[in-house]
């Protein structure tokens, strides 16, 4: 019964079919679009799962009330805040331990999947990156839940385009979705889901992406509104007008929110280095690391998991300087020893947190020299939790688009744009790198976003070679040589040695223009007198990009592969015109996808 009625709604037929699903998704941006509002409803879900579970630990765990967050609970036993951060760190470390046996490879997230590897993310070690980080979060060390979410949602949306075999840039669009939705639906802020993907995961904005991520990013926020309600909303309570007055310090405050995010980034990586450094195994690290925290647990529980409570508990009352800075200083400590010991989060939540702390410092202090402005602690909170966040996360739209949607004030999101493009430009201009890109670039590798240099490094020589290269004996004469490869035959040849090691080029003409005999030394020329480029080869492991930079060196036109510097087996040749031909080939077939031509 229900195939007869399928039988009769094609679209219905085109849904269920992966096949014509994959047809439709190339053939029109409908398809797509259809792709991205599932990719959507299960961002939703991740989203609202993962938020239930690490409630549920918290409430398990801390014996916190149904309606509290643990970050602003006052009841909790302080043995329990105390032993839930260390306990959660021996779970870590007995975690790691079992991954290191089974998973060897290293877990890519969002950023450098699409970056590297055509938007292609393993599913399995996505929800392993959401279980450590509930793991984390649920015993109360100060990282948040985004990593996860973003995590899960983008191998959920990478999965299901795999098995729609698209192609590089709908797969790459289709993982951005992923993240959208997974954003949209943690701040219940579709703008800045979408724009977090455009900045951050697909490293650019274009038309075709353009329906696709904004109906994924909706269809979670509302999936997730569902099941959770306004739980995720950032309520700001009462805030002042805005005067022209406020934009000199609010510029004044992107520079020190830029200033506390890379303090903060290198707090981190300092940590990471600390305990690299140290004889303790990976295995105890988080386990030390959650004595730390718990032993800041004690001094003010604010520091305990995300802090969402803790955001809201500090921006809707007045609180003095002293306590401001003592929570400032004890969630950045905090938050930097959570991830440099191993403990699985980001810093997203724990940089608007910080933010608003920075911001509300700066609104009491600055009336002493900005005596115009209104600077209400409110405002300045808003506009310091976007500009500490571009610091850290990256994303200057994205960040001014949350504080648009947590405000619902133009003029306030005027006020932040002005305080994010200063963050964010000190921070470019000084350090470089958002938390993510530092990483990948303490790992060695030169992401610095997510615009996709993976074809660059899979446009290797081997792929763009000859591999029926012409070779001959270096011992070989000059008179066999003629005989073997006449004049027009081709145009290099390359020589070996007895142990077939490469010994160097030949060109043809060199050879049959030289005379046949030395007048002066009455004696004949031989082969290894027209050798060029000796040691001078190209890898097969190499790109594109590579390749162009050794041919402009030497100004060559040609050299001969190898299979590595050791060995040295010559496998092919390759060409300077033939290598540059196939990177416009490829650059072109990058701008053609991204404008929507193919």
């Amino acid at each position: 019964m229900f195939s007869r009625i399928i039988s009769y709604l094609p679209s219905a037929r085109i849904l269920l079919d992966p096949a014509a699903l994959r047809v439709l998704i190339r053939r029109s941006e409908f398809g797509l679009i259809v792709a991205a509002a599932l990719v959507g409803v299960l961002a939703g879900f991740a989203v609202a799962g993962m938020s239930w579970v690490s409630h549920e630990l918290h409430q398990l765990i801390f014996k916190i009330e149904a309606g509290e967050r643990l970050s602003s609970s006052v009841n909790t036993d302080r043995l329990t805040t105390l032993a839930a951060p260390i306990v959660g760190g021996a779970v870590m470390g007995l975690v790691f331990l079992i991954l290191r046996k089974w998973r060897k490879k290293p877990m890519v997230d969002p950023i450098e999947a699409n970056a590297l590897h055509g938007g292609r993310l393993s599913l399995t070690d996505s929800i392993l990156v959401a279980v450590q980080n509930l793991i984390s979060n649920g015993f109360g060390a100060s990282v948040g839940l985004e990593a996860g979410y973003t995590q899960l949602s983008s191998g959920i949306a990478s999965k299901i385009g795999f098995l729609l075999q698209l192609r590089r840039s709908d797969l790459r669009i289709l993982v951005g979705c992923g993240a959208a939705g997974a954003i949209a639906a943690a701040f219940n802020a579709p703008l800045t889901g979408a724009f977090y993907a455009f900045e951050l995961i697909i490293g650019t904005y274009t038309i075709i992406s353009l329906a696709p991520v904004v109906v994924s990013a909706l269809t979670a926020t509302i999936v997730t509104r569902l099941f959770v309600g306004d739980a995720f909303m950032i309520d700001v309570g009462d805030f002042g007008a805005v005067v022209p007055a406020d934009y000199v310090p609010a510029i004044v405050l992107g520079m020190f929110c830029a200033g506390g995010g890379i303090l903060l980034m290198k707090g981190v990586t300092f940590v990471e280095e600390l305990a690299r450094k140290s004889s303790i195994s990976p295995v105890f690290r988080p386990a030390l690391g959650g004595i730390a925290v718990g032993l800041l647990a004690l001094v003010d529980q604010q520091v305990l998991a995300a802090g969402h409570g803790a955001l809201h508990l500090n921006l809707n009352q007045s609180m003095t300087v002293f306590a401001l800075l003592s929570i400032l200083l004890l969630k950045s400590v905090a938050s930097a020893i959570s991830i440099g010991s191993g403990f699985r989060g980001g810093l997203f939540f724990a940089s608007l947190f910080l933010g608003a702390l920075l911001g509300k410092l700066f609104a009491y202090a600055a009336p002493y020299v900005f005596t115009e402005a209104t600077v209400t602690p409110v405002i300045y909170a808003v506009v310091g939790m976007s500009a500490l966040s571009v610091a850290v996360i990256g994303g200057p739209l994205t960040m001014t688009f949350l504080a648009l949607e947590v405000t619902g004030d133009f003029p306030i999101t005027a006020l932040a744009l002005a305080a994010v493009i200063t963050s964010s430009v000190t921070v470019r201009s000084t350090f470089g790198y958002s938390f993510a890109t530092w990483r990948f670039h303490l790992r060695g590798e030169s992401i610095r976003s997510a615009h996709d240099i993976g074809w660059i490094r899979n446009l290797t020589v081997e792929r763009m070679m000859r591999a029926d290269v012409r070779t001959a004996p270096v011992t070989m004469s000059i008179e066999e040589f003629r005989k073997q490869f006449p004049l027009g035959a081709t145009q290099r040849v390359i020589l070996v040695d007895e142990g077939e090691k490469y010994a160097g080029m030949i060109l043809l003409p060199d050879v049959y223009a030289a005379p046949t005999e030395d007048a002066e030394k009455k004696e004949k020329p031989t082969l290894a007198s027209f050798i060029r480029y000796r040691n001078d080869v190209l890898l097969r492991s190499m790109n594109a990009k590579q390749a162009a930079a050794m041919f402009d060196k030497l100004e060559a036109e040609a050299l001969a592969v190898v299979n590595n510097q050791i060995e040295r087996k010559v496998i092919g040749l390759l060409t300077e015109s033939h290598t540059l031909r196939r990177y416009s080939e490829e650059l072109d077939r990058r701008r053609r996808e991204m404008s929507g031509e193919i």
